[in-house]
């Protein structure tokens, strides 16, 4: 399918961007962001939530810059696999990505605030209309879910980015401008449980970078994915792990933190397990199992939810490895 045409505008600055997306706004015109298109373009080819106007990230210059504590949205996936800044954890689920192609034009940002995927939604638009629409591209019919039947008031079309569950267990911030300002939040309260919302983004609003603690090298970690194939395929299970002993921090005994992605309309951080965990004195298995009995997965993907739910077991053990010994 051909691309639909759009207005293609191209600032050179992060005032500049955000003064052409406020005039969009005031205006209540339609537009988008794109940062390296890898996923924005093949879904306007299948005619999926189209805009006529596209604003292009890829000039502004300071979007742009790597070092080992400060991300900016444009840094190209490649960039962030291959440079000696970038954390180990963070490193490994990078260079885990689609092929080396994507990552070469994929970006940190639009990783982050990837649109939500389900079989039902990612189809060419003669597949769609063929079964009349579903809730999250609905074209104005008020199409329910077909995920969830009988409902439109919720999409449970699922988040399947690989970074967001290592900046999670890495604590990472996020910094936000748009019309009305600059803010910066906790990575793990800027994402929402709504697949079609996904995040808090308000309208003309852009990711500029993350920011990680200066401490950031003493965690160690793991980052374990399922995918279908080992290259190209979103995941369709990740865990992450972070952790650090007494000897690198503050607190009298070892820090966990483990996150999930490509299982919710959101990836998460299980605070309530590692919690419990290091208080309970769970052995590994204890606290795989704990995860895959505190994770939800909705059939929308390419393995049904009770695989991918076993499999979290799986990729948790791997992943919390490092710790044999440490761990009962």
């Amino acid at each position: 399918m051909k691309t639909p045409p759009f207005n293609l505008f191209q600032p050179k600055t992060i005032d500049e961007a955000i003064s052409i997306s406020a005039r969009f706004v005031e205006n209540d015109e339609k537009f988008d962001w794109i940062a390296g298109g890898t996923d924005l373009l093949p879904n306007y080819k299948w005619h999926l939530n189209t805009k006529p106007n596209v604003i292009s990230l890829a000039s502004i210059d300071e979007l742009h810059h790597l070092d080992s504590t400060h991300i900016g949205a444009m840094v190209r996936l490649h960039d962030l696999a291959n440079s000696k800044e970038t954390h180990p954890i963070i490193k490994k689920a990078a260079a885990s990505i689609a092929s080396v192609l994507i990552r070469q034009s994929g970006t940190v940002g639009g990783n982050i605030a990837l649109d939500t995927r389900c079989f039902w939604f990612n189809q060419a638009e003669e597949w769609r209309r063929s079964i009349e629409w579903c809730h999250k591209c609905d074209c104005d019919t008020s199409a329910d879910c077909r995920v969830i039947p009988n409902q439109n008031e919720l999409c449970v079309a699922t988040y399947q980015a690989d970074l967001a569950p290592t900046l999670l267990v890495l604590n990472a911030k996020i910094h936000l401008c748009g019309p009305e300002g600059s803010r910066e939040l906790f990575l793990s309260e800027f994402f929402e449980l709504d697949g079609i919302k996904r995040n808090i983004l308000k309208r003309g609003e852009i990711i500029t970078h993350l920011t990680l603690d200066e401490e950031i090298n003493s965690w160690s970690g793991d980052y374990q994915k399922l995918s279908l194939r080992k290259s190209w395929d979103f995941p369709e299970a990740g865990v992450a792990v972070a952790w650090r002993d007494a000897a690198q921090s503050s607190d009298e005994g070892i820090e966990l933190r483990i996150a999930t992605t490509a299982l919710e309309s959101i990836p998460r951080l299980h605070n309530d397990i590692t919690n419990e965990a290091l208080l309970n004195k769970y052995s590994i298995s204890e606290i795989a199992s704990k995860l895959r009995k505190d994770v939800k997965p909705v059939n929308n993907t390419a393995f049904p939810p009770n695989y991918r739910k076993k499999m979290v077991e799986v990729l948790c053990k791997k992943a919390l490895h490092g710790l044999k010994g440490v761990l009962p």
